[in-house]
């Protein structure tokens, strides 16, 4: 018994030392954090972290405190962003399609992801028979649904 806590323990300690390593913001290249200082004055909750050899920072915006996650490269260069939305922030397009094709449902989470140059939109949907997750593109054709 004593052996399987062990190997459990250990398993544990090494996932979390393998999805990212948490840093001070004193550890961050001065490139990143006055890129990020500049374009995000008012954030709050900063949290910094290794993901692999980029430099992750999650942190929240505005009153109702909403998440927000950027990945920089080491020359400072943002390589994925990933922000909290309410549906209200939704593209027409996207909201018109859930008002249509999904009325039933309530939007449970959204979120942009910009990344490679490319923006997705992707909509949790709830009811209470089924939910949904969705990934939409920028002109609300869906790119992928799975049953949540």
């Amino acid at each position: 018994m004593k052996a399987i806590k062990l190997t459990l323990m250990t398993v544990l300690i090494s996932l979390g030392t393998a999805f990212g390593q948490d840093i001070n913001a004193k550890d961050v290249p001065s490139v990143i954090l006055n890129k990020f200082q500049k374009s995000h004055p008012k954030a709050y909750g900063i949290e910094w972290e290794m993901d692999g050899a980029n430099y992750k920072v999650e942190f929240e915006t505005g009153t109702a405190g909403k998440d927000h996650k950027i990945w920089y490269n080491a020359s400072g260069e943002i390589i994925r962003e990933k922000q909290e939305l309410t549906k209200a922030e939704l593209p027409q397009e996207i909201t018109s399609k859930l008002n249509k094709e999904y009325s039933g449902y309530k939007v449970d989470d959204a979120e942009k992801i910009t990344e490679g140059g490319k923006v997705v939109y992707v909509v949790e949907l709830d009811s209470f028979t089924k939910d949904w997750k969705i990934t939409f593109d920028s002109k609300g054709n869906i790119i992928s649904k799975i049953e949540d």
